[in-house]
């Protein structure tokens, strides 16, 4: 196929990028063109009849080749040669780099164990991928290296854009690398860089260093002491959260190519400012960036609460008296949620069937001391919502004092679930009572994560407030 094409009758070359084909005197050119090239068609007029020649290399190289025209059913125009050799003359010839490059990711594969080839086509539907390099690499991922060391169209369907988007949709994560600066800093894929360097260097065994697409995170917490400014704010203020910054790193190419094969290095896209950037990262800095962004905000979807009639697995032990129902909060935490809240506050002995308590079973299971701050008649929050936001906090903090992955991975499964039963809480009590849901959430938060205790003189003792919250759990009388 060519885009410039040379009409034996009219004398001019027809431009098909262009909708006036390059004519703008000429109105409907190309129909007019094409209808007759049709006609042509349905005559069975050969295309060496059609007066249209390739004008492009074949016209520079003296070869008179014959075309047809084609309209794809995406509108794209499209002239293909009569014959194939005329075809295969606008391929560019590969040069020595690339060929070096292909033998060099061969061969840094081998020796990590994991097997390649070069020029592959992948069948997909009725089209096809040819990847230049594809590795085979751990747990079924495949790694397709594209060696671009010459021209590459930024629009199109023979774009990098594109082609790197339907290799990925197809299972196989893109790679590509150069040697130029221009084409290192698009972000149209996770773009990787090398030296401009002759073929015989980068054949042979040796340090070939990537001086550009791989990084490592900087995380850091955005206080007084930090040296970045605030990516939220104005550069001014700080707003106390964690943040994630990437660094240049260099890496060696063989090592590149090995890595990304078992998964070690991943590529990812992270938005500076309001542009994105495309580059490769280690499988850890990923992990730890996936966990910065998984803030309060994006927790699991609400679950709608169990039928309050349906039996729970866990008798409650405490429950409220026939006199205190119209004090006590009209709602009180789903029995799923109370299945949850056990599994991360410590339980007590069961209290006898015949007393009554006020307050849920989970607040009644925390230890004396973790419920002396905050009080929970003085902040105006059922003690069941503060004790279940206290379990999720812990959780959380947990998962920041782990370094094994593995480990992390389930602790923060476990801080899903907690912070889930939270929100189911507040969205049931806000419901019960007519509040605004997010103001009730952020007051919560607010009160448990903050350092605010009650004054000293009105601190009762130890055995005092140990004794009044037994009390109150016991005879369902007011704590305090």
């Amino acid at each position: 196929m060519a885009n410039s094409v040379w009409h034996t009758k009219f004398r001019i070359h027809l431009d098909l990028t262009r909708n006036d084909l390059g004519h703008p005197e000429y109105p409907d050119l190309w129909d007019t063109i094409y209808r007759m090239d049709r006609m042509y068609a349905a005559r069975g007029v050969p295309v060496s009849q059609r007066d249209l020649q390739c004008g492009g290399v074949c016209q520079e190289a003296g070869v008179t080749a014959w075309m047809h025209l084609r309209l794809r059913a995406n509108g794209r125009r499209e002239a293909v040669h009569e014959r194939a050799e005329d075809e295969e003359r606008h391929v560019l010839p590969m040069s020595d780099e690339h060929k070096a490059y292909q033998e060099r990711i061969l061969r840094a594969a081998e020796d990590g164990g994991f097997r390649g080839d070069s020029e592959v086509r992948t069948r997909v539907g009725r089209s096809w991928i040819q990847t230049d390099t594809l590795i085979e690499g751990a747990d079924g991922r495949r790694i397709g290296w594209e060696v671009q060391l010459s021209s590459a169209s930024v629009e199109g369907p023979r774009s990098v854009r594109a082609r790197a988007a339907k290799a990925e949709k197809n299972g196989i994560t893109p790679a590509w690398h150069t040697d130029r600066a221009d084409y290192a800093q698009r972000q149209d894929t996770q773009w990787t860089r090398s030296n401009n360097l002759p073929a015989h260097v980068i054949a042979k065994t040796g340090d070939l260093r990537v001086i550009w697409g791989f990084r490592a995170m900087d995380f850091w917490r955005c206080d007084l002491r930090a040296v970045y400014p605030c990516p939220d704010g104005n550069g001014v203020r700080r707003c106390g959260k964690h943040h994630a910054t990437p660094k240049p790193r260099d890496i060696l190419f063989d090592d590149l190519v090995r890595e990304t094969a078992a998964g070690a290095v991943v590529p990812i896209q992270f938005r500076i400012g309001t542009k994105p950037q495309r580059f490769w990262v280690t499988s850890e800095d990923r992990g730890r960036l996936d966990e910065l962004r998984a803030d309060d905000s994006q927790m699991p979807a609400f679950q709608q609460a169990e039928p309050l009639a349906r039996a729970s697995w866990n008798r409650p032990t405490c429950r409220l008296s026939p006199r205190e129902t119209a004090d006590a909060l009209p709602t009180s935490v789903p029995t799923s949620a109370d299945r949850t809240a056990q599994a991360f506050v410590p339980t007590q002995p069961s209290a006898p069937a015949r007393e009554a308590h006020s307050m849920s079973e989970a607040a009644c299971a925390q230890p004396v001391e973790s419920r002396s701050v905050p009080y929970p008649e003085a902040i105006g929050l059922p003690a069941e919502l503060v004790a279940l936001q206290r379990a999720a906090d812990s959780q959380w903090d947990r998962l920041g004092q782990l370094n094994d992955n593995e480990e992390r991975k389930y602790q923060r499964l476990r801080w899903y679930e907690a912070a889930a039963v939270v929100q189911e809480a507040v969205t049931k009590y806000a419901r019960a009572n007519h509040l605004n849901r997010c103001d009730l959430e952020k007051r919560l938060r607010h009160v448990v994560r903050s350092a605010t205790t009650r004054p000293q003189a009105e601190q009762p003792s130890a055995s005092t407030d140990g004794a009044g919250l037994l009390g109150a759990c016991g005879t369902g009388s007011t704590p305090g």
